[in-house]
């Protein structure tokens, strides 16, 4: 039976640490790839990278599908290769910062090689939803997380907008504080 692990949640340090990268011999990668996604649906979220639950290892899981199927992805040593197109500023939600939406702006499309749990090199494209979510979750492989990734003035706002979710008890997966959002 899997456990859900639980969400390491900002401030902890961990959040800022760069990643090592993972042997791809490592058999204990599947087991806790399983557990990073059965956390990920479990809280809503549709992406999760490994030092969100505690683990300085370059590994991601996601699943943008935004269909009731579950058909999560997981990214071993995920290296982001190029991104283009349009920058746009969304909100974004992060399930270590629950709560909060903080308004980003990222490419609209990112490419990312890496490899699945058998070793096997790939590579994935995306945009919108999907070239959002590889960026952020890569940007927490490197330490960074969205505070690092807005700009000064909603930097600011959102650390205050932090500070008051979880003095109002967020939970990941939760991106507002407005009952009608969550």
């Amino acid at each position: 039976m899997l456990i859900v692990i639980t969400v390491v949640q900002s401030p902890n340090p961990i959040l800022n640490q760069p990643c090592e990268p993972c042997d791809l011999g490592d058999k204990s990668l599947k087991r806790l790839a399983k557990q990073m996604v059965k956390t990920m649906y479990k809280n809503s979220g549709c992406g999760l990278a490994a030092p969100q639950v505690g683990v300085t290892k370059r590994l991601v899981v996601i699943d943008c599908d935004e269909s009731d199927e579950q058909n999560p992805l997981v990214l071993v040593n995920p290296v982001l290769v190029e991104t283009k197109g349009e920058v746009v500023v969304e909100g974004e939600g992060c399930l270590s910062i629950p709560g909060i939406s903080v308004p980003i702006a990222r490419p609209s499309w990112a490419r990312v090689r890496f490899f699945d749990l058998d070793g096997e090199e790939w590579e994935i494209e995306g945009d919108g939803l999907l070239g959002r979510c590889l960026q952020h979750e890569l940007d927490h492989l490197d330490g960074v997380t969205m505070f690092e990734r807005c700009d000064p003035l909603a930097r600011i706002q959102a650390l205050r907008d932090y500070d008051q979710a979880v003095a109002s008890g967020a939970k990941p997966g939760e991106t507002s504080l407005d009952p009608r959002v969550r």
